[in-house]
């Protein structure tokens, strides 16, 4: 049986993953008590211990973690920012080109950000098949649910007097230093982040990131685009639909609960929008995590998950 230890079980992120594996059958969950989960020689005999361990924690925490476990055989999947860009840490998204076969084999796993999973999911095919080129000038807007803001965030916006100005859709990371915007250029490929406007809203879980393009910056035609997202998209947990419009509308909480992503091309052949939509905390955190780990285990990727 797989000994696996969630370190920051508290967090929305490490409570969904303990949601989704408490009905698992093939592996046992370690836990700490409330007194002992900051505690560092009880997080350690954790490590220690467990088989694969997840990451839940500030990115800090996350660098404390993978101190402590030195020298066990533990397999790591950091949901944190900590050690997205670092070399010697496997990119978690194992729809990308040879990311499938890298997360089977690593011990190091870094769980990709939630709007950088849209981002990614958008952005990389059509750079590595030559649609875009690396110097791109790019602009992104991702709308997300108040959850992804974590505890405090979701007290905030659950509060029975809360501020009025939750009512409405808030824009924040306005200095454009979004703590995602690193991975998103270096696992794209490109020279330049995106102009990038994350925008909060009164709901509580789903995502909606969005790229504008100009089909004179693409290097091919709408359906090019199309087909590379047909083609390149193929198994895992990513898939493209050719019409998804309710209406007129994309809802950004259409996929809420869920763990998979849906990608749709709009548009015309002047001007084209490419939308990627998940749950913030399905494939853009704790889904994404339990899918990393069922390739870890050698068993089907959306094992356990809402797919």
């Amino acid at each position: 049986m797989t000994k696996v230890f969630i370190d920051g079980s508290a967090g929305t992120t490490g409570l969904r993953i303990y949601e989704r594996l408490g009905a698992r059958e093939d592996i046992t969950l370690l836990t700490l008590s409330d007194e002992k989960r900051k505690d560092p020689a009880a997080r350690q005999e954790m490590l220690h211990t467990a088989d694969i361990a997840f990451l839940c924690l500030p990115d800090a925490a996350a660098i404390e973690a993978v101190a402590l476990a030195e020298g066990s055989a533990v397999s790591i999947i950091d949901t944190s920012t900590a050690h997205r860009v670092n070399p010697d840490w496997v990119y978690g998204f194992p729809e990308l080109t040879g990311k499938r076969d890298a997360v089977k084999a690593a011990k190091r796993i870094a769980n990709p950000g939630c709007h950088a999973s849209g981002f990614v999911a958008l952005i990389a095919p059509l750079v590595e098949r030559g649609l875009l080129n690396k110097d791109a000038a790019l602009t992104c807007t991702s709308l997300t649910g108040y959850s992804g803001g974590g505890k405090q965030m979701i007290a905030q916006y659950e509060a029975p007097d809360r501020d009025p100005l939750l009512d409405a859709p808030r824009v924040y990371g306005l200095t454009q230093q979004h703590k995602h915007l690193k991975e998103m250029a270096a696992v794209c490929g490109i020279d330049n982040a995106p102009v990038f406007m994350p925008i909060v809203a009164p709901y509580y879980c789903g995502m909606e990131v969005s790229i504008p393009l100009f089909m004179g910056d693409v290097n091919g035609t709408k359906a090019d685009v199309v087909d590379c997202y047909k083609t390149y998209y193929t198994n895992g947990l990513v898939h493209f639909v050719e019409t998804a419009d309710e209406g007129g509308f994309l809802s950004a909480a259409a996929f809420a609960g869920r763990d998979d992503m849906q990608l749709t091309v709009t548009g015309n052949d002047e001007r084209v929008v490419l939308t990627a939509r998940f749950d913030n905390l399905g494939k853009g955190a704790s889904g994404a995590a339990i899918q990393n780990m069922n390739l870890l285990l050698g068993v089907d990727e959306g094992t356990g998950l809402n797919v």
